[in-house]
């Protein structure tokens, strides 16, 4: 692997995020980790590695293309950056294939679950494939032998395909050479076999093992040479004119058709593929052998998550952890404004997954119920295809309540999912808007206007993460309810920005981008270190997803040299170099990867004793502070103050067995578990839970 350099300041985002990967597969390695939990973290290595070569290898090559000789902020041309990042990539997946066959399978083969390759089956076990081969796949197979009629086949991004080497002549006397076998994407890419046939309690075949076994069906009186299974990956960012379209929905319907067919970013080929047929693709795909990965076991490895999901060995899982519903929205509220009562009494403050989602469904539920409720407002980025609180908002329209939904139809590989339920709400007469184009909504906020003693009070939600009740099991993100009448009214401010046109109007207490996110950031980094200059304590801990934004990472280095103790928690791509002398001695860097993902966003500041809290929809980002719409709210409750201070840095900063310490080069090493083992989630799995 090439030596990781780059410039004095910044590091390159690519390969931090590929460091962020290869935390994750630690997990995969990690021998502690329950069996089928390390085959997940496989998968998610694998589903991370599809994105990340369909957005940001994309990106690179685009940049290679447009801009060859420009430096970047890392010190890199597009070239440097992508052979480097290339490098990595080969080395992070040579790792989780390794991983995958030398270890994880064969321990799982020992507990009874294992992936039946062709040359071990038995008799019986070969005919029940075979059956189920003439039956239910080799209808849907249509093979396409190569020749002047027959050109190469469209291939869909991230589809199964095989490439079979043939001899012999057919029976309109063409030679045969090379032929394409497409695997539709209706085809189940695990099949279980029954026990009494495995002879093992949970068996296995893959498809690319049925079809590669029976293949010589689909050419009869041909000699196969050889049967290989690949795939190509394709770049997958959409592009939407602004200035063009008329009808959001209706242009972005109109690109998602053709996401599938974007050129080729990557090829993954069988690790036993002949050099020829691997050469024969990459001309076809416009691709060279950087490009080109051999994997050892399936080419879309993350199909083996449902292994994860179906097979019942609680003992090779993670144990199963239900969230508590929180006091007082634990005991039974028998009419809806019982619960406008409890948050009007005071703030509530909600940490997912350790306490449960449900409070806000009940708080939407209620708001949809109780006929003083007048109005509800929300923003949509994610929620699922399957969505109750999606269902709810259905039911609040059809109730009659004037229901406002801000749905970002931009969401990556959310879009047809939210067009989708933008067009359920516009039947039953939600008033739907798709924000503002050019800045996508990642704010997330709920609104609910109730009258009052003959006025209107307003109650909000506001979050760091999506209104996702499956992601919210498995994210960390704080969530806050509160009928904080200022809060209430920059939200309605802000949702008045959303839907409308106009000036905006002053915010009391929220921060938003594009306008006063970034600007009140480094303001509050600045003044930490003008408080250090001036003798007194000053302190910054920031916690993240990402840190990427050049002028923040200037900020902080100078509050650094300035003395300001500076304390992050970023689990993936930080482009900042903590603990180099002169520069960061006094930045430490940390990122916590467990069982589950840290996703939220809370930025400390000291403030010579005032301690600002805010948490936040936004990273350290770019995008996120000036092509995005977002909120950052502030903890006014003390109490809360303080839990949202502990629950985010203090245990995190004392973990010694989730956590990983960021090195001036960016790499990272595991924090030694010296003294008492403490474990971040585990601790709030059972203080809140």
């Amino acid at each position: 692997m090439l030596p990781l350099l780059s410039n004095p300041t910044l590091l390159n985002r690519e390969l931090a995020l590929l460091k962020f990967n290869e935390r994750v597969l630690a997990m995969a390695e990690n021998r502690s980790t329950p069996l089928l939990e390390r085959l997940r973290y496989l998968c998610i290595v694998s589903s991370n590695l599809d994105e990340f070569f369909e957005i940001r290898i994309a990106s690179l090559k685009e940049q290679q293309r447009q801009n060859p000789e420009q430096v970047g902020t890392d010190g890199y041309t597009p070239g440097e950056a992508f052979e480097r990042v290339q490098a990595a990539a080969h080395e992070l997946v040579e790792r989780q294939n390794s991983l995958l066959t030398h270890d994880v399978l064969p321990k799982l083969r020992i507990e009874g679950i294992a992936l039946l390759d062709p040359p071990e089956w038995s008799e019986e076990l070969r005919a029940w494939a075979q059956a189920g081969f003439f039956r239910d796949v080799m209808p849907m197979l249509t093979p396409i032998g190569l020749d002047p009629a027959h050109p190469f086949p469209r291939v869909l991004n991230k589809s199964l395909n095989f490439i079979v080497a043939l001899h012999g002549q057919d029976a309109f006397g063409r030679s045969a050479s090379i032929a394409i076998v497409q695997a539709p994407r209706a085809l189940p890419r695990v099949i279980k076999v029954p026990t009494e046939i495995s002879g093992i309690p949970h068996g296995y075949i893959l498809l690319t093992a049925l079809i590669s076994a029976f293949v010589s069906e689909l050419f009869p009186g041909l000699e196969i040479k050889g049967c290989f299974q690949w795939r190509v990956t394709r770049n997958s960012d959409l592009f939407v004119d602004e200035e063009e379209i008329t009808n959001l929905r209706l242009a972005l319907q109109g690109e998602l058709s053709q996401r599938n067919f974007g050129a080729a970013v990557r090829l993954e080929i069988d690790h036993v593929m002949p050099g020829d047929l691997a050469v024969f693709l990459q001309k076809e795909f416009h691709l060279k052998a950087p490009d080109t990965y051999r994997v050892s076991g399936p080419v879309n490895l993350s199909r083996l998550m449902q292994l994860c999901n179906v097979i019942e060995r609680p003992e090779l899982l993670f144990s199963d952890y239900r969230p508590r519903i929180p006091p007082p929205f634990d005991t039974a509220l028998d009419k809806p404004e019982e619960i406008f009562v409890a948050i009007a009494q005071k703030d509530r403050l909600l940490h997912h997954p350790y306490q449960s989602f449900q409070p806000v469904l009940n708080f939407l539920t209620a708001a949809a119920l109780d006929p003083s409720v007048v109005a509800i407002k929300q923003t949509i980025y994610r929620t699922g295809e399957d969505s109750e609180l999606m269902r709810l908002l259905v039911a609040a329209a059809k109730a009659g309540k004037e229901v406002t939904v801000v749905v970002e139809l931009m969401a990556r590989f959310d879009e047809q999912t939210n067009i989708n339920w933008a067009a359920k709400l516009e039947e039953v007469g939600a008033h739907v808007s798709y924000g503002v184009v050019g800045h996508k909504t990642h704010a997330k906020m709920l609104l609910v206007l109730r009258r009052e003693s003959g006025s209107i009070r307003r109650y909000g939600h506001l979050g760091t993460g999506n209104y996702h009740p499956r992601t919210a099991r498995l994210y960390t993100d704080f969530g806050l309810l509160t009928a904080d009448q200022k809060i209430c009214e920059d939200m309605d401010k802000v949702f008045s920005l959303l839907t409308g046109l106009g000036a905006r109007r002053p915010l009391k207490l929220l921060l938003q981008s594009p306008f006063t996110l970034h600007e009140t950031m480094l303001a509050l980094i600045r003044n930490e270190a003008v408080n250090a200059k001036a003798g007194k304590k000053a302190r910054v801990m920031a916690k993240m997803n990402s840190l990427l934004e050049p002028s923040i990472i200037d900020a902080l280095y100078k509050a650094s040299q300035a003395g300001v103790k500076i304390d992050l928690v970023v689990r993936g791509a930080c482009a900042l170099r903590a603990g180099v002398e002169g520069l960061s001695d006094n930045i430490r860097v940390r990122s916590v990867i467990g069982q589950f993902l840290e996703h939220s966003r809370v930025f400390y500041f000291y403030s010579d004793g005032a301690e600002h809290v805010y948490l936040s929809s936004a990273d350290w980002m770019d995008r996120n502070f000036f092509r995005r719409v977002e909120i950052a709210f502030p903890i006014l409750d003390k109490v809360l103050k303080r839990r949202v201070i502990n629950e985010s840095f203090t245990y995190a900063l004392r973990d010694n067995q989730l956590a990983w310490r960021a090195l001036p080069n960016g790499s990272y090493t595991k924090v030694k578990g010296r003294g008492k083992p403490f474990n971040l989630h585990d601790h709030l799995m059972e203080t809140l839970g």
